[in-house]
Order: C-alpha cells, then structure tokens, then sequence
C-alpha cells in the first residue's frame, strides 16, 4: 500500500495530477469539512464499488487513517485493486498542515 502526505495531495492538485479522491467517512463527517472528491461511507463500499476507478490513482481518506487503511486493505485483497493510496493522518493532518483555519473536529 502507498501511501502519501497532505503535501503530496496538495501538490497532486496543483500540478493537476488525474486522480480520484474518495472521503470514507459518514456523510455528517463530511458536512463539517471536506477536501472535494467522492464521499463513499465505509459502510457503503461493497455496495459501490462500481464507483471506485481502477484506471488513475485513488486518494482515499478518513478522518484520522484508520478507516482508509481498513478500506484499502479490503479492496486489495477482496478485490485486487492495485491503485489505491491512503492520505497519511486524514483529513485532520491535511488540515492542521496545510489549512489550519479548516476545522475538523
């Protein structure tokens, strides 16, 4: 599994890298801060897998890592995804290092 930054994802951005970004957690998790992307809830995946791109590299993010990294492992092992990347620390880590007027809590 890779893993990447919130500078790295910051940079992706800028430099207009064509990737997905997938937001794991629960719809009013995302309601209080969110990086763009696709929300897909943990709980929701396997029923919406068909969203998830095999052909670009996928960001996928929780709050803190743990959520994303459970997310990953699955779908590695289940269902041979290759592309996938955590976002290191989630969406508190994007926010305390490269927006801290962001709040997340």
């Amino acid at each position: 599994m890779t893993t990447i930054g919130p500078e790295d994802l910051q940079r992706m951005r800028r430099d207009g890298v064509v990737f997905q970004l997938i937001d794991v957690r629960e719809p009013y998790e995302a309601e209080r801060c969110s990086l763009g992307g696709t929300l897909i809830p943990m709980g929701e995946l396997l029923d919406r897998l068909e969203e998830i791109r095999r052909d670009v590299p996928v960001v996928v993010h929780c709050r803190s890592g743990n959520r994303a990294l459970a997310v990953i492992t699955a779908l590695e092992r289940r269902h041979g995804f290759s592309n996938l990347i955590q976002l290191e620390g989630g969406i508190q880590a994007y926010a305390a290092r490269m927006d801290p007027g962001m709040r997340c809590d």
